[in-house]
């Protein structure tokens, strides 16, 4: 059985876009997801569980559901509540955490629940103006977890609904400018009656029919119903900035590897990019103008000093929001039990549970 309850009154006008067709096509196409309630389950008293709604709107901020699933349930096999996430140790949320990116989001995502416990008593706020004054918690998340979690008659907009409304309506305002008549337009469609199957099942949709490239219009609820469509140029929008060059930044890692292939490595500082993260030791990330030659002489000036560092023996590539990294990897054999004066030796066997971001997995791939 699947769920049958519509809105009512102005959410089923028959002249435009309405909820009643986008919760029609949700209830039999909608993922079926971990962390989500289906319109079926909910049919049979099924409640959705905020916790679950929050951490996994968390981990989808810029990462795939795919890419999500599985991070998902290996942070509620470790932390089920979210008491007990709040009693974990940072560094353990971030070693599992890492690989995810963003690192700033695990950060956030330990402080938030220890604000929901220690001063909300373990229980999440319900509106989304309650829900933003939490750390890490935004426009789209506190919006997304009061209407899911919630039942908040309140918009959500993430890419993918920003797709279908500047499509359905034709908006001409390139993003980020877009934002805003996006989401009034998507506050006009929300519905009284189950807000929050409707704001997933706009998800659904731009993850399937509506995708950036060639969609399926013919299969879509509200086919007849978008500008776009009739018009014949849905990929034109929505209109897009140019965006700018990333500038390239240039540096050095330098792998220190014991004779049983232990790597030698260090703790980030608690403040900026990959705060508090493990790394190997590094130069600092030029910001020179792209183009502009790093030198390896000068790198090498830096390397931690008494170890003999081979010549370059690769280099890693990694693309972060605001620029792409090149770093020239160096290698040095060591016997010495403290190759630097802070860190630890991790062996290979080891190098899964580390908090290792991408980019320094790249390099410690590399040990020789």
């Amino acid at each position: 059985m699947t769920a049958t309850h519509f809105p009512t009154g102005s959410d089923t006008k028959s002249n435009g876009p309405n909820a009643k067709a986008l919760l029609a096509w949700y209830d039999r196409h909608h993922r079926e997801l971990p962390w989500r309630v289906s319109p079926r389950d909910a049919d049979v008293g099924v409640i959705a569980d905020p916790y679950h709604v929050w951490m996994s709107e968390i981990m989808l901020q810029q990462t795939t559901v795919g890419a999500v699933k599985s991070y998902f349930e290996k942070f509620l096999a470790l932390w089920p509540t979210v008491d007990d996430l709040a009693a974990a140790d940072e560094d353990d949320v971030l070693r599992a955490w890492a690989g995810l990116g963003y690192y700033s989001r695990a950060r956030n995502l330990h402080k938030c629940a220890c604000v929901v416990v220690d001063d909300h008593g373990g229980r999440f706020p319900q509106t989304a103006a309650e829900l933003k004054q939490l750390p890490g918690i935004g426009d789209y998340t506190s919006a997304a977890i009061a209407a899911i979690a919630f039942d908040e008659q309140v918009p959500v907009v993430d890419g993918n609904i920003e797709r279908i409304i500047s499509r359905l309506y034709r908006i001409h305002e390139p993003l980020p400018a877009a934002k805003k008549p996006i989401r009034a337009r998507m506050a006009d469609l929300m519905p009284k009656d189950r807000p929050g199957d409707f704001a997933q099942g706009m998800m659904d949709l731009g993850a399937s029919l509506c995708s950036p490239k060639k969609p399926a219009c013919a299969l879509c609820p509200f086919t007849g119903l978008c500008e776009a469509e009739r018009m014949g140029d849905m990929e034109a929008f929505p209109v897009k900035a140019a965006k700018k060059q990333k500038p390239i930044r240039r540096g050095a890692a330098f792998l220190i590897v014991r004779e049983d292939g232990a790597v030698w490595m260090q703790k980030r500082a608690p403040r900026g990019l990959l705060a508090s993260m493990t790394e190997v030791p590094t130069t600092n990330w030029s910001d020179k103008r792209e183009g502009e030659a790093f030198d390896p002489a000068s790198a090498l000036d830096v390397a931690p000093s008494g170890l003999e560092f081979r010549k370059r023996t690769g280099q890693v590539t990694h693309t972060f929001t605001h620029f792409h990294l090149e770093l020239d990897v160096y290698e040095a054999k060591s016997e010495h039990n403290s190759p630097t004066d802070k860190g630890w030796w991790s062996s290979p066997e080891e190098w899964q549970d580390e908090a290792l971001p991408t980019v320094f997995r790249k390099v410690v791939q590399l040990a020789g």
